[in-house]
């Protein structure tokens, strides 16, 4: 898996809403291109132009996103779609010749394999905001997108430098570069 032409991989994160609920984010990350990559905001991939892959590949992304947020289908696609944004925050532009797939799912509903007269009651949230509070869903589609691009860039602080066939190296993010550019711009890593 090449991330940003670094070595990518597997990646994840979460984060726990005002309201309680939880959305939790695993990510394969095999796209993006070098000068693009973009870690809390700063232009890293445009620093570090050595260290490229002898092939670029664009790759495809997959997205899987879960939450204990009681939700209906048309609601949990509104939530897969953010993941989207997340991945747009660390650089992608989801090229013509990748294929970005956000899947999500909800586990507040538990579906039994039979009820006694054949139907269900089932738990959502409501698409509007009440009078006296707002709707959940601005807060769990920023914590969607804030997952997604954590896990992008976990994945890429974890990934180790791959020696493949024919001896093409995909290098990993050098960490400690990195660090340093996140400073120079003011960012903090702890």
């Amino acid at each position: 898996m090449q991330c940003m032409d670094f070595k990518g991989g597997i990646g994840t994160a979460s984060r726990v809403i005002e309201a309680g609920f939880t959305v939790g984010v695993l990510v394969l990350t095999n796209f993006g291109d070098r000068e693009n990559l973009r870690i809390d905001g700063v232009p890293v991939g445009a620093e570090i132009s050595e260290l490229m892959p002898e092939e670029h590949s664009e790759g495809s992304c997959i997205c899987v996103i879960a939450t204990d947020a009681p939700m209906l289908p048309h609601q949990v696609r509104r939530l897969a779609v953010r993941a989207g944004l997340g991945l747009a925050r660390t650089g992608s532009t989801a090229h013509n010749g990748s294929g970005e797939l956000m899947i999500a799912f909800s586990t507040a509903n538990r579906i039994p394999l039979e009820t006694r007269d054949g139907t269900l009651d089932v738990r959502a949230l409501l698409d509007g905001s009440a009078s006296d509070r707002p709707a959940a869903f601005s807060a769990l589609f920023l914590a969607t997108i804030e997952a997604v691009e954590e896990a992008v860039v976990n994945a890429l602080f974890t990934a180790t430098t791959t020696v493949g066939r024919g001896g093409n190296v995909l290098h990993a993010l050098p960490i400690d570069r990195t660090l340093e550019i996140l400073s120079r711009y003011g960012r903090s890593p702890l």
